[in-house]
């Protein structure tokens, strides 16, 4: 059973200062999580975690995860700004990108981030817009096919828009290192969101044997691994969540039987985790305005798909509490929707939840990460706040909810008025 991290009591308190909806954050389950992924990896010396930034782009989150050791895989320009200021430099920012624009190149290698490159064209359009090819830089492999572990599809890593192919790797190793690279990493994302203990290790079994291969066939210095990301979190309560000593221990196994063998023993293992690191340690807090009784009961809420998309956009399941009502029986079916002029704005469907009365507050689970940063403005909705809930118990505002003043703030109106 999923349990919030908030009480009715804690939730009635900040929402005297900080109105609903807003989305929360665990201060001490973020660390404690980071720290549990430091220690499963601790057996490779040059471990690091490069957290996705688009998953939770937000710098009081960011120190946080500073302080535990982490540093940012960053998607764009103001990722690269935000990871900037927060004062993560050089080689602990990550800059993994697609279809790049010349300037974020130019900021990245003004940065003097790891560059890895998703595509072989990206390869002479680097060198073009920054006039050279850093020293240090990353591939993205995209093996194509189906991704299986133990004949169970897991992802289609050959529908997806990323990465070099195999022939197109080696070609790029020996390409970049005419170019003056001297150091190389390799990188590969082939799954989502998976709940196995068994994902990490395959994918790096397919990674340490390319790597193994490119050297072999180019002797580009492989001086790091990055598992990317595709750790998930168990939305459902009936799924076990992932142990990751075990996936730690798994990925070790495999480094030692391929790795060392083949005189790659120090080569260095890099994470980069959004979700598995921050999903369930958030959770979006909305209160009831209405209920609708028609040909379905409907809740409505005054959160919509604006402050967490992937309901709507995928299907996505989040768990959710009635806080206060966590030990009543869940004897009622509902819809819970948002107040959007699309029928696909629902958070649950057929959900069935104890009795919810207006007024109530309802806790939804596992938003830590992808929940705030995809929302949007369509309907002319405004984003919430982020709020922290601190390790001593209290609490933090840490992004004020948008205005309508900050929806206005980006029209020129000079000409209209004139007019």
């Amino acid at each position: 059973m999923k349990k919030p991290f908030v009480t009715k009591e804690l939730i009635e308190k900040i929402s005297q200062e900080i109105p609903t909806p807003f989305h929360i954050y665990d201060e001490k389950g973020i660390r404690e999580n980071a720290r549990a992924l430091l220690k499963a990896f601790s057996w490779n010396k040059g471990f690091k975690e490069y957290f996705a930034v688009k998953a939770t782009p937000n710098p009081f989150i960011l120190k946080i995860l500073q302080e535990e050791g982490c540093g940012t895989d960053c998607s764009s320009y103001t990722e690269l700004l935000m990871s900037d200021a927060c004062g993560f430099h050089g080689h602990d920012i990550m800059f993994s990108s697609n279809v790049t624009p010349a300037q974020d190149f130019k900021l990245a290698d003004k940065l003097g981030v790891i560059i890895n490159l998703d595509d072989f064209t990206h390869i002479d359009f680097l060198e073009k817009t920054i006039g050279h090819i850093p020293e240090t830089i990353c591939c993205r492999y995209n093996p194509g096919g189906l991704f299986k572990i133990e004949n169970q599809i897991m992802d289609t890593p050959g529908e997806a828009k990323y990465g070099f192919t195999h022939d197109q790797l080696i070609e790029g190793y020996k390409l970049l290192m005419k170019k003056g690279a001297k150091n190389f990493g390799l990188h590969a994302f082939l799954a989502s969101n998976t709940v196995a203990n068994e994902y990490y290790p395959v994918l790096a079994k397919t990674l340490f044997e390319t790597a193994v291969e490119i050297k072999e066939k180019t002797g580009a210095n492989i001086k790091f691994i990055n598992l990317s990301g595709g750790v998930g979190v168990n939305y459902r309560p009936e799924q076990a969540p992932n142990d990751i000593a075990v996936i730690g221990e798994g990925v070790r196994k495999v480094f030692e039987e391929i790795m060392i063998p083949n005189g790659l023993g120090d080569c260095a293992i890099f994470t980069e985790l959004g979700r598995y690191m921050l999903a369930p340690y958030g959770h979006l807090i909305a209160k009831v305005l209405h209920e609708k009784h028609t040909h379905k009961e409907y809740i409505g809420l005054d959160a919509c798909a604006c402050n967490l998309m992937r309901p709507a956009m995928y299907g996505a399941y989040h768990h959710i509490t009635v806080l206060g009502k966590e030990n009543e029986p869940c004897d009622h079916k509902y819809d819970v929707t948002g107040g959007l002029c699309e029928n696909n704005d629902k958070f649950a469907i057929d959900r069935m939840l104890p009795k919810i009365d207006i007024g109530d507050y309802i806790c939804i689970h596992d938003t830590g990460a992808h929940g705030f940063a995809m929302g949007y403005n369509y309907n002319g909705k405004l984003r919430s706040a982020e709020v922290l809930l601190k390790e001593d118990g209290t609490y933090q505002l840490i992004r004020r909810a948008e205005t309508p003043k900050d929806y206005f703030a980006t029209f020129d109106f000079t000409d209209f008025f004139e007019k």
